[in-house]
């Protein structure tokens, strides 16, 4: 099996933990177009038996790996920098905006895709009220989904990736929580924080330079 097989094996496999009951669970692949485009996606960055080096986020929005089932890959990105055509509406979301940037700075998608891989702490993502959520937003959903993050953690790993070090998506909570479940069941050597993109394009744009060249420093040198 190539990396991307097993990605797609582990996405088709992915069961929606029991979370609180005002939580929805978004499971992207049950959607045969997302399963499909992203399958797509894969077969053309991952073709291959290379170990990659991980890039965990937090967990899935909605205009995002929601849709596309990629992470920070909204509809039109997927058609105008990856080349993907999708009948998707063509939403963009800030995030990506960041990451595909960055993804520029170092080189363009099939340098950067051979390297590195990203996917989330949460595989799966959550709203409430129609809102996105994070995994840590609330205790009770915490609590709910720690079991359900150490195993997805674990099968992503298998999927192939290097385990000398992980970068984190936000220096916060998100790090935090990573750090802690690192501590207790030894997956990676070194988790190195990157300021999340969010965060960056909502209250640091104007320093936007400085934090694209600080991811790409870090990844070429971590």
């Amino acid at each position: 099996m190539t990396f991307a097989d097993r990605v797609i094996q582990f996405n088709t496999s992915l069961v929606a933990p029991n979370v609180p009951t005002e939580v929805e669970v978004m499971n992207p692949f049950q959607n045969t177009e997302t399963l499909r485009l992203s399958s797509f996606f894969y077969d053309k960055y991952y073709n291959d038996n290379n170990n990659r080096i991980g890039i965990l986020g937090i967990n899935p929005g909605r205009f995002g790996a929601g849709l596309t089932g990629i992470p920070f890959t909204d509809p039109k990105k997927l058609v105008e920098i990856c080349g993907i055509e999708n009948d998707f509406p063509k939403k963009t979301e800030l995030s990506g905006d960041f990451i595909y940037l960055m993804i520029k700075e170092f080189g363009g998608p099939e340098k950067f895709y051979q390297k590195f891989f990203f996917n989330s702490v949460c595989p799966l993502g959550f709203t409430k009220d129609g809102k996105n959520m994070n995994y840590y937003d609330t205790k009770p959903l915490q609590h709910a989904v720690t079991p359900y993050i150490i195993e997805s953690i674990r099968a992503v790993i298998k999927i192939g990736l290097e385990t000398s070090v992980v970068y984190c998506l936000g220096e916060g909570k998100n790090f935090a929580f990573l750090s802690k479940l690192n501590t207790e069941h030894q997956f990676f050597e070194r988790i190195i924080p990157l300021a999340h993109p969010r965060f960056v394009m909502q209250y640091k744009r104007k320093f936007l330079k400085e934090y694209l060249h600080d991811y790409c420093e870090k990844l070429k040198t971590g």
